[in-house]
């Protein structure tokens, strides 16, 4: 691997912001690339797989494993730990009690692996699977990518000491053997027992407050000289309690490099900062979206009718004056869209971006009478047609007072009780947040929506509604992934969610040609800008990220998605100091 700014040196900290357990995505993008990774055109590459083959027909995937790569406790890395995955992992039904798209050719049907030999494993589907290294472009942390060795002696079926496993799950307070398995000794950010194959290793778990990841002594990548990566010794995630803080840190000089949890609105404050922090800000493209999701999923009826009229949705839509929310929030910097891949995007669509995103009230208010809802009381708020009170939601999200996103929410909910809709924001912290969206307990949210650089390579989750942290349907996006989850929920006959999953299901992902996946995709997206499923606002935002002067490696304008890692699209292991004498823990 070569850095993006030459050969590097060895040694040094490099110091980030992390705001709690909640926040294991900033900790977990250092490390989670996996079998291949992308170059600065967006071309992949080979990264912890040497190579790998295709059959003519998308079925069958041929993967060679780089010998000599070893865990992070010296082991070696072969099929057998591919074996070990599939065996106990992907076909326990405890563990995986819905198979992944990734690892399944329909519902009922798993991937079929063989081990071909020490280094060589072979996947076969009964139908074409062409995109299956962009599925493992990222979560080297799991998968596949699991140490046998380790994982085996806490595993029910392989363990030798079932006495030892259940004095730790009442000791840790687990009500099953799986929960322990999967949401702890997996993971390897709460459990740093856990061997890796990534640059860092933790130290101690997330729940502290300096936590700490090391120099994995077994990582297998080198440099263009032959030096083995990483080039820096230690990263350290430091806990704050506040975006106010994390700002304060920055232009105190004590954050080396951060995109995350860093805002477009404060751009002023950091390029203030620079002189007396020492830093550069950096910008590139941001892929995410300002946009609200209503969930047609919800469990309240009258809510439920409402968010699942196309007229409703029309006119909250029309109703949102994206230029002023632009302007007074966020300086003018962004463009108003719905949430549609971005122009550099292969997917791009312009009817997508495009859709109901003009300013017209009047419109707004004649699709809420058009939609039945006619009715008003007495402080103009719209009645529910069975009369049972005014039209009220709350917009649940993760933004905190006195920040530009709570700003922009709160001029939307200005724009809404316009129309005769009483939509209140409320802030929940993030693990709140996140079990409201799994239990399916969410009116509406405030989450925005990314991936939309590459939006194939993630499976379009966002898109076909199985990504529930984006809770536009997330009772669907359960029914979708595990039908037996108890908050899952079966869409009505003949809904329009039904032909997203068909042509996902029937056309795209057993598509071998990129075009037409591209072509089928665009299917998608045209039930999108006519259905609008969530509410899009701005996107295409230039994003800061904090670089220490001195710290090499990551260039301006790079694009900046879930999908390709955010600050780490570069691969971090590339990143060094151009001295590390001064940047030490």
């Amino acid at each position: 691997m070569e850095s993006y700014e030459g050969i590097g040196n060895y040694g040094g900290n490099w110091r980030r912001g992390f705001s709690g357990v909640s926040d294991r995505w900033g900790p977990t993008k250092l490390v989670d690339r996996n079998w291949a990774w992308f170059d600065k055109n967006l071309n992949l590459q080979p990264r912890l797989m040497e190579s790998w083959q295709v059959s003519d027909d998308g079925r069958e995937w041929t993967i060679k494993l780089r010998e000599g790569t070893k865990w992070s406790d010296g082991s070696e890395f072969t099929t057998d730990d591919f074996a070990f995955w599939y065996d106990h992992e992907l076909l326990n039904k405890k563990i995986t009690p819905g198979l992944p798209t990734v690892w399944r050719s329909d519902a009922a049907t798993p991937v079929e692996f063989s081990a071909v030999d020490k280094y060589t494993a072979k996947f076969t589907f009964t139908k074409p699977k062409p995109m299956l290294i962009y599925y493992n472009t990222r979560g080297g942390t799991g998968g596949p990518m699991t140490p046998s060795k380790y994982m085996m002696q806490f595993h029910e079926d392989t363990t030798t000491d079932k006495a030892a496993i259940d004095a730790e799950i009442k000791e840790r307070g687990y009500d099953s053997w799986e929960r322990y398995y999967v949401d702890y000794k997996s993971m390897w950010h709460l459990n740093p027992n856990k061997p890796v194959l990534g640059p860092w290793l933790g130290k101690g778990e997330l729940s502290t407050e300096l936590f700490v990841m090391e120099r994995n002594p077994y990582f297998f990548a080198v440099d263009p000289e032959g030096k083995q990566l990483p080039y820096i010794d230690t990263v350290t995630h430091r806990l704050f309690e506040s975006p106010e803080v994390l700002n304060l840190w920055l232009t105190n000089g004590e954050i080396d490099m951060q995109y995350r949890h860093l805002s477009l609105a404060n751009l002023a404050l950091y390029k203030s900062g620079e002189e007396k922090g020492d830093y550069t800000t950096k910008l590139s493209i941001n892929a995410g979206h300002v946009a609200m999701q209503v969930n047609h999923s919800c469990k309240n009826p009258q809510l439920n009718e409402l968010f699942n009229n196309l007229k409703v949705r029309q006119a909250m839509s029309a109703a949102i004056n994206r230029e002023e929310v632009n302007e007074l929030v966020f300086n003018g910097m962004l463009k108003p869209r719905q949430y549609s891949p971005l122009p550099m995007s292969p997917q791009y669509y312009e009817k997508a971006e495009k859709s109901w995103i003009e300013y017209d009230p009047d419109l707004a208010n004649q699709l809420m009478d058009e939609a039945g809802y006619t009715e008003k009381d007495a402080q103009g708020f719209r009645l529910f047609k069975d009369g049972s009170g005014p039209i009220s939601f709350i917009i649940e999200g993760t933004d905190q007072t006195g920040t530009p996103t709570e700003d922009a929410v709160l001029l939307v909910s200005g724009y809404l009780k316009k129309i005769g809709i009483n939509a209140a924001y409320k802030y929940s912290e993030r693990a709140l947040y996140t079990q409201h969206y799994e239990a399916n307990e969410i009116e509406a949210a405030w989450w925005g929506g990314d991936r939309t650089v590459l939006p194939l390579v993630p499976e379009a989750i966002i898109f076909r509604g199985v990504g529930i942290d984006r809770p536009w349907c997330p009772g669907w996006g359960l029914f979708y992934t595990d039908p037996t989850n108890p908050a899952a929920i079966e869409p009505p006959a003949g809904h329009w969610i039904w032909d997203i999953w068909k042509i996902w299901d029937d056309e795209i992902v057993v598509e071998v040609d990129p075009d037409k996946q591209t072509a089928a995709f665009k299917k998608i997206l045209d039930i999108w800008a006519e259905q609008l499923p969530m509410i899009g606002i701005l996107g295409e935002q230039p994003t800061p990220t904090v670089v220490k002067n001195g710290f090499m490696g990551y260039p301006a304008g790079m694009p900046n998605d879930d999908t390709t890692g955010d600050e780490q699209f570069c691969q971090s292991e590339t990143y060094y100091w151009d001295d590390p004498s001064k940047h030490t823990m």
